[in-house]
Parts: C-alpha cells; structure tokens; sequence
C-alpha cells in the first residue's frame, strides 16, 4: 500500500511530496483508505469547532493513526492541547507506542529550511 504524508491546513502551503486537505472531513478520509507515513495538523481551520482538536478526539476514539504525527499549528494553547491529547492516548495505549508525535509550530508565511528537514519525504 502507497503511503501517504499529509498536511492539515487550510492556510498554509503543504511540504513538498505532501497531500495537502483542508478540512478534518478530508483528512479523516484518507485516515481510513490509506496508510499514512506522516500526519501533520493545523488546529485552527476555517470551521471554529471543526479544528484540528476534534480530528485529534475522532482519532483518538476511532483508533485512526498515522506512523508520525506532528501538531504544526501557531496557536500555542491549541496546537499544546492537540499534542497533549495525542500523548495522552499513548499513555493509555489507545494509540500505537512506536507512533511519533511531536509538536513543532510553524510560521504562517514561510517555511525557514531548517523546520523542512522535519517534512522530508522519504521514498
């Protein structure tokens, strides 16, 4: 099965080699139909309510994962309580423990070549 790495926002410009959806209807999608390489999320979305929080609690509770998942929102109190929730799940091993989280915000505008080296693509 072709993995798949994809990037959750609906601002930014996905990494190269990303799948770039904009809504967590999207993103949930292709957490069911594919295996994913690397998740990357947004918590605040166009939808207040449907962010990048809820896909976390429907993740969580449909037991939908991905190998590395990385909370790459700039709201700080958001994109903390997705990671928290993320880390919780592994604690009560709801959640693979060989799944990577992490939590690295990214600027709004651009992307310093440093922070890509977390996004590359591997074949």
């Amino acid at each position: 099965m072709e993995q798949l790495y994809v990037f959750l926002d609906d601002y930014r410009a996905a990494p190269e080699g990303y799948v770039l959806v904009t809504t967590i209807d999207e993103c949930k999608k292709l957490l069911k139909e594919h295996d994913i390489r690397h998740l990357s999320l947004d918590h605040d979305l166009v939808s207040k309510e449907r962010n990048g929080m809820m896909l976390v609690n429907m993740m969580v509770n449909e037991h939908l994962y991905a190998d590395r998942i990385t909370v790459h929102s700039a709201n700080a109190v958001g994109g903390k309580n997705m990671y928290n929730s993320l880390r919780q799940a592994k604690t009560d091993h709801k959640m693979p423990l060989a799944t990577e989280v992490s939590l690295r915000p990214l600027p709004l505008h651009s992307y310093p070549q440093h922070m890509l080296r977390h996004y590359a693509v591997s074949e």
